[in-house]
């Protein structure tokens, strides 16, 4: 297909894409958006750059020189097209814009695994976390702010339990981007409610009344 066919055809899929119901997830995370750009083929593509490219690697190509960004598109599209036919579908389109749209989501595993992977055999176990996040608090037995980060470190441990299916205490890749992002994993969903309860629920009644959602929601600067 030539290059405004391919263009259309990522506007449609950009469109499938965004199109499935959103969940009102919160409050635990927050995605950031595709583009900040209008979303209108009419006038330009430039949203739908952003969301085949990822905002960041789309400012990269602007600075191009046309040979430059055909050779860039290439590579990527060799990465697009997984069974390596030398076409890429319209499934494989859909895959690639999931992707780019939790990028985010790998860098930040990527960047917290290897502070937590302590001893680098590819995996993290609770211990490892617990002391590369929570040593310092570990090793004074009363820090002036200790309550709160023992409440916290009970928090994530009750995650990582939950996110590690198989009960070892040692998190794989996946089960760490499990407990890093619950909101992504539907298994996950039940820890992301009991959390979102937890944040909101200040006198901690089991229940959420008006005053502490409408104050929940003023904190965030959110809509209902």
């Amino acid at each position: 297909m030539d290059l405004r066919q391919f263009l259309m055809c990522l506007s449609l899929c950009t469109a499938f894409a965004l199109s499935k119901p959103t969940e009102k997830k919160d409050r635990v995370h927050h995605e950031p958006q595709l583009s900040d750009k209008v979303h209108n083929d009419a006038q330009s593509f430039d949203y739908d750059h952003d969301a085949f490219l990822g905002a960041e690697e789309a400012k990269t190509f602007d600075q191009l020189t046309p040979e430059e960004s055909k050779e860039r598109l290439g590579k990527i599209v060799s990465k697009i097209d997984g069974d390596k036919d030398g076409f890429v579908t319209v499934d494989e389109l859909k895959d690639w814009i999931k992707f780019a749209q939790k990028r985010w989501i790998y860098e930040d595993v990527e960047r917290q695994w290897k502070g937590h992977d302590l001893n680098e055999d590819g995996l993290v176990s609770w211990e490892e976390y617990k002391n590369a996040t929570y040593g310092y608090v570990l090793d004074d037995p009363d820090p002036d702010d200790g309550f709160n980060y023992k409440q916290m470190m009970v928090r994530d441990e009750r995650r990582f339990k939950m996110a590690d299916k198989d009960g070892d205490l040692i998190a794989t890749k996946e089960e760490f981007t499990a407990f890093l992002h619950p909101e992504e994993y539907d298994y996950m969903k039940d820890i992301v409610v009991q959390e979102t309860m937890e944040d909101i629920d200040k006198n901690a009644d089991g229940f959420i009344d008006l005053e502490e959602y409408i104050g929940r929601q003023a904190y965030q600067g959110g809509d209902c």
